[in-house]
């Protein structure tokens, strides 16, 4: 399953942020692969897109960066699947 995540530095948590991802504490743990991450121009955030199929690990990255930043992750699906699903129900 995919997922992607939204984040939001808090006011005055960049240095700490910074200071944390050259040293490799973005890496997700087992059972998480990372398919991307693209982080805003102004500094504030980034979005990131994750395949998983355990949500504990999912749930457990997040709070890992808890104190540093707001996080939003929701499962997505890819166009062909959403597509397939509206043609399904609305018919096409």
């Amino acid at each position: 399953m995919r997922f992607i995540s939204t984040y939001s530095i808090r006011p005055g948590c960049l240095p700490a942020a910074a200071a944390r991802f050259p040293g490799g504490d973005t890496a997700p743990p087992a059972g998480i692969q990372l398919l991307g991450r693209w982080h805003k121009c102004d500094l504030t955030g980034s979005v990131a897109l994750w395949e998983s199929e355990d949500a504990a690990a999912m749930h457990a990255f997040a709070l890992s960066w808890g104190e540093l930043m707001d996080m939003t992750t929701h499962p997505v699906v890819e166009d062909a699947e959403a597509g397939a699903a509206l043609a399904a129900q609305y018919g096409s």
